[in-house]
């Protein structure tokens, strides 16, 4: 305050007042719950009203969950163990875990080949999912596929090499094809490189059948939540770039390519999974062959892959319609040809768009793998609805079973979708 104005008031301190701690109603957890849950009267019933329903819940079901049996070897001697409490009979997770996990047959003393194929997998994504770990990491990535293979099917090491060695071929000779001629003739030399490799490779393997073999297991012994996680982690990965070029091809200015494209997108959108799945199992057989053997598993990824890269192609025409059309313009005043503008330019920013979209189709694909149960494979569901609960010893147990799977399901798919969130955080330089 200037000298002038203080000659004109009645009164004008002249020493500063100690500062003083801000009243406790606006400050800390006073403050946040009055701004939070008791701002106004109708707020303050509305809280009232959920600390009810939550106590409701909670009264009911945490005596049932940390009260629970463990150890029992039936579901009478679990009710006799209980007392009548009304507690929970989770022994049942604790005996048949394994067949919750694997499959009933699966052998046992193979466990521990899934259980690293499953570790080995984190290991595999963390470059792809990550892009500030070492790029040197990703010929891990490169290898898993077939390292999983071995481990999980088993079987001899020379299947998986020679496989790996047709798709190092194949790359190659696209590499030298690209040169001297355009795309789509390198790609079709490519597959026919691959295919003579792995024709050739196949006098190799029967030569020496046994060479660092872990004992096979047959595609239909195997269950549980493992069917459900290969299912998903495979039909997911292959479905997104069978999504991108769907896409791609819909927007094209050759009409027969457009028309296979759109053709495949709107048959597919328009037939339920259950009926793919129905088809994979039975109609399939019948345009196949006499003798002719396909794994089960394979049908179903195909089907399953198709269904998902339908879905993930619209998707991706979405993000592309939104980009705006001076994208496209400054692409090809840089000089660029069309599949250098696409993988530069225009699809980068398209799949940044259609993060949301993508994930949700990946959450509701990994969801849909439970499905596979109405064909007769028995994944978790499976095993819960046919084995577990048709043995005498565990017929009535509902709750624990079934809240074990949503566990297990929502733990992926909360994963996935905080993952999504962090990379669309990541991926927003638009405001920076």
């Amino acid at each position: 305050m200037s000298d002038t104005h203080a000659q004109s008031v009645a009164y004008v301190r002249e020493s500063f007042i100690d500062q003083q701690p801000a009243p406790i109603t606006e400050t800390g957890a006073i403050k946040w719950l009055r701004t939070n849950l008791f701002s106004s009267i109708p707020y303050t019933i509305l809280t009232f009203v959920a600390i009810y329903v939550i106590y409701v819940l909670l009264s009911g079901f945490l005596p049932w969950l940390l009260g629970g049996v463990w150890n029992a070897s039936s579901i009478r001697e679990c009710r006799e163990m209980m007392g009548g409490s009304g507690a929970g009979c989770f022994a049942v997770l604790t005996e048949r875990w394994n067949q919750l996990l694997f499959g009933f047959s699966y052998p046992s003393e193979e466990y521990w080949r899934p259980s690293l194929a499953f570790v080995l997998l984190f290991v595999a994504v963390a470059p792809v999912l990550f892009a500030a770990l070492p790029r040197k990491m990703l010929v891990i990535t490169l290898l898993y596929p077939f390292i999983a293979y071995w481990l999980i099917w088993g079987g001899t090491i020379l299947v998986s090499a020679f496989a790996l060695l047709g798709v190092v071929g194949g790359y190659f000779a696209y590499t030298m094809a690209e040169r001297r001629a355009g795309f789509a003739l390198s790609l079709l030399v490519a597959v026919l490189a691959a295919v003579a490799i792995w024709w050739l490779s196949g006098f190799a393997v029967a030569e020496e059948p046994g060479f660092l073999e872990l004992p096979p297991v047959e595609s239909r012994n195997m269950g549980g939540f493992m069917l459900n996680m290969m299912l998903g982690v495979v039909c997911v990965s292959l479905s997104l770039p069978f999504g991108i070029v769907l896409a791609l091809g819909r927007q094209s200015r050759l009409p027969i390519i457009k028309f296979i494209c759109v053709a495949f997108i709107e048959f597919v959108r328009g037939v339920p999974l259950i009926t793919l799945l129905f088809v994979a199992n039975v109609v399939l057989a019948y345009f196949l062959p006499p003798g002719t053997t396909f794994d089960l598993i394979l049908r179903v990824i195909i089907m399953i892959t198709m269904f998902a890269s339908a879905y993930i192609a619209e998707v991706i025409r979405g993000g592309l319609a939104a980009l705006p059309r001076g994208q496209y313009e400054g692409a090809e005043s840089l000089g660029l040809d069309y599949w250098q503008s696409m993988r530069l330019i225009i699809l980068p920013q398209a799949l940044k768009i259609s993060i949301p979209g993508i994930v949700n189709v990946a959450v509701g694909l990994f969801k849909d793998t439970t499905l596979v149960s109405i064909i007769s494979m028995f994944d978790v569901v499976g095993m819960i609805r046919g084995p577990i609960l048709a043995s005498t010893d565990w017929n009535g147990v509902y709750w624990e079973l079934y809240g074990f799977a949503a566990l297990l399901f929502f733990v992926t798919c909360y994963g996935i979708s905080q993952y999504s969130q962090w990379l669309e955080r990541q991926l927003a330089t638009d405001h920076r």
